[in-house]
């Protein structure tokens, strides 16, 4: 029963996070819009990409056109998850830290990083992840082969799992501000380097892929999960994602709590 309660608790306190995120939004209209014009311009680019990539090439990375159009809905599901759910928090995240701000979050009786991290959903990018999903009904629906039903539920619940991943890196690149009070730089390298996620990971050989499959894992976010449903299933795949996802998972929450022992409070 304790249990229950507890995750009653925090499914409470997530729709209250919905109530206040959608009023505030609501304030903002020209900056709603304007970023939902912004995200569907990003989905156009990329999948303009591989189709100019197309017309020169019948194969990239061993997928044929339709193949990689279900690979570019799925990155795009991912990044229009996090943006929804996690980017405007992961912003916010580094100036709570060098302005003392943590300490309120700090003393609520919840875990401190799940209110950090989904506190602000973001509306805006909520309209663009149903245009997401529309892409990748799209890329599903076109595609010349049959996927089974059950195919397409475990390429979803994977993308998400890839959304969890990217957002953990996200963190990652943020934690370093306990120690020194500034983290723009790594900020913009985790952007940089998100590109990665854009590209099929057989594109890369030997330790780069090794790299960008395991401890910059961009390579497998949205590229594992198409794998698993356009080809012939592979449990080394999965398990591969898995335990790195449980990996980060783990890493976030010991930096996490060695940069609460390094945090200068504004009480301090």
């Amino acid at each position: 029963m304790q249990a229950w309660e507890f995750r009653m608790r925090y499914l409470r306190l997530y729709a209250y996070f919905l109530r206040f995120s959608m009023s505030r939004s609501m304030e903002f209209r020209l900056d709603f819009f304007f970023r939902i014009i912004m995200d569907l311009a990003y989905y156009a680019v990329g999948l303009g990409f591989f189709h100019i990539l197309y017309l020169h090439t019948d194969s990239l990375g061993g997928w044929n056109m339709h193949q990689m159009r279900i690979f570019v809905a799925g990155y795009i599901l991912v990044d229009a998850v996090h943006m929804t759910m996690f980017s405007n928090n992961l912003y916010m995240l580094p100036r709570f830290i060098n302005h003392g701000d943590l300490d309120y979050y700090l003393i609520r009786p919840v875990s401190s990083l799940f209110f950090l991290s989904l506190r602000d959903f973001a509306f805006n990018s909520f309209i663009n992840l149903i245009f997401a999903g529309g892409i990748v009904v799209w890329a599903v629906g076109t595609y010349p082969g049959t996927l089974g039903a059950s195919g397409i539920a475990v390429f979803l619940l994977l993308i998400l799992a890839g959304a969890l991943l990217y957002y953990c890196i996200h963190l990652l690149t943020i934690l370093p501000t306990f120690w020194t009070q500034s983290g723009e730089s790594l900020h913009q390298l985790f952007y940089n380097l998100s590109r990665f996620m854009e590209r099929p990971d057989r594109i890369y050989r030997g330790s780069i892929r090794l790299l960008l499959t395991v401890a910059l894992p961009f390579g497998l976010m949205a590229s594992f999960p198409a794998r698993l449903l356009l080809e012939p299933f592979n449990w080394a795949i999965l398990a591969q994602l898995l335990a790195v996802l449980t990996g980060f998972l783990f890493l976030i929450s010991f930096i996490w709590n060695r940069g609460l022992r390094a945090y200068s409070s504004a009480s301090s």
